[in-house]
């Protein structure tokens, strides 16, 4: 028992090193989780405090626990065995494709990524592209739903600046968790958008097993409380008009059985003065193709430039870009088994009626409308006579209207999209679909 036995170093160096990684999975690394968990549960508790909507439990949840909760869903489980039937192959296989779905799916939710960093990023980024302005209600709106209730914002979707804004305006309120589609689906962005509480969907699965899975996901935050947002548009509108509702998320949140809570849906109006992908997405509807084509490298050129403008002071911002929450909708107020047809069609009836009504779109549309060049005369009464005749207190108090005209004109100058001559305001040539995509933003207030 006491005698010298003698070892190769590179033996002992291994037993020193199988030793070291015993007491760091035994003793060490549990007691720094330990310590880091209590942390964040202290400091998700100071969160909560100040939020209107406290971060339910459900999101804080770990990723590798609400997987294992998912794929052993009943439902789940049933899918499985479904889909192993009709291709012909063991349940085994089709539980490992389940869980790579799910692993797909599921987020992975940062407290701290998203109220220390997300928040920030999203106020830097939206104050410095745009003049950002709110319905004059929209913290009311918020403040007024029942604490116990699942809040849904349901938003019409122009850009991917709708991500940014949104959340940054909801920041006061709770975190929100979005659908995001598989172009984000690329390291490190995928690292980040996850941790911000997003999560990953297929758009073009059609696949009962991953529906499904995706189903009870969403079906589970929902019984969960979850703050979620909605594009019932499902993608980007290439013409600028409001587009007609895709059922997939909203049908499941209409399929999930609650008992002990209600889901408030909250109608999210957005518009801009500029799109930034406005060029892209006229491009791919006039092509009949949602196939964008935008190259990472003109979007880096494009930032660097405008980095260059602001550190120089010459940039200049794009206008205002404007969001406003509707009424609040209970589920109930739909009966007790609501269409989802109808409930959609109502929700983006609400969101069209809040669209916030802009200078640059008004400014468009009167353009757009007329037969030929307009005075500043006949511009600026051709205004007021749209403004008058949209009927709707979404806009900008009148003793701003010279200040929104001439900077609404000024806006599409510098873009190139009109000309100022002898005869008055025109359309530039082959400006006309780009005048036509922002006039059609607020069309519907004067479709008669």
């Amino acid at each position: 028992m006491t005698q010298s036995i003698e070892l190769p170093i590179w033996l002992f160096v291994v037993i020193l090193l199988f030793a070291a990684v015993t007491a760091l999975s035994h003793f060490l690394l549990p007691s720094v989780r330990w310590f880091f968990r209590l942390r964040l549960e202290r400091a998700v508790a100071r969160l909560n405090k100040r939020l209107t909507r406290p971060i339910e439990p459900f999101k804080l949840a770990r990723r590798h626990d609400m997987i294992q909760r998912l794929i052993y869903d009943p439902q789940v489980s049933q899918a499985i065995a479904d889909h192993a039937r009709a291709e012909g192959i063991p349940e085994n296989v089709a539980f490992e494709q389940a869980r790579r779905y799910a692993r797909e799916i599921v987020p992975s939710f940062s407290a701290f990524a998203y109220f220390s960093f997300g928040i920030r990023l999203a106020r830097f980024l939206a104050n410095t592209l745009y003049e950002v302005r709110t319905g004059t209600n929209n913290a009311a709106v918020i403040e007024k739903i029942p604490s116990e209730a699942t809040v849904i914002f349901i938003m019409n979707h122009r850009s991917n600046m709708d991500y940014v804004l949104v959340t940054y305006l909801a920041g006061e309120a709770s975190a929100l968790s979005y659908a995001v589609g598989e172009w984000a689906r690329v390291w490190p962005l995928s690292r980040l958008i996850r941790s911000m509480g997003a999560y990953f969907i297929r758009r073009k699965s059609r696949g009962a097993l991953y529906r499904k899975v995706l189903a009870r996901y969403v079906q589970k935050a929902t019984q969960g409380g979850v703050t979620q947002a909605i594009f019932p548009e499902g993608g980007l509108s290439l013409d600028g008009k409001l587009m007609p509702p895709k059922m997939g998320l909203l049908g499941y949140v209409l399929e999930t059985d609650l008992v002990d809570r209600d889901v408030v849906f909250v109608p999210v109006a957005i518009n801009y003065d500029r799109v930034l992908e406005d060029r892209v997405l006229i491009a791919a509807g006039q092509a009949g193709t949602r196939r964008f084509k935008a190259r990472i490298s003109v979007i880096l050129i494009f930032i660097l430039r405008k980095t260059w403008l602001r550190i120089r002071g010459k940039f200049l911002r794009f206008g205002v870009a404007a969001v406003v929450f509707g009424e609040p909708v209970p589920l109930r107020d739909y009966g007790p088994d609501p269409d989802v047809d109808l409930v959609a069609k109502d929700l983006m009836g609400r969101i069209a009626s809040e669209m916030p009504l802009l200078f640059v779109p008004l400014m468009a549309h009167a353009l757009v409308s007329a037969t030929g060049p307009l005075t500043d005369d006949a511009l600026d009464a051709e205004m007021a006579r749209l403004l008058a005749l949209a009927n709707t207190t979404i806009d900008v108090p009148h003793d701003d209207f010279g200040d929104g005209v001439h900077k609404a004109r000024e806006h599409l100058l510098q873009r190139g999209m009109i000309r100022v001559d002898k005869d008055g305001v025109a359309v530039v040539a082959g400006q006309l679909p780009a005048l036509t995509f922002y006039a059609n933003s607020i069309a519907h207030f004067f479709a008669r």
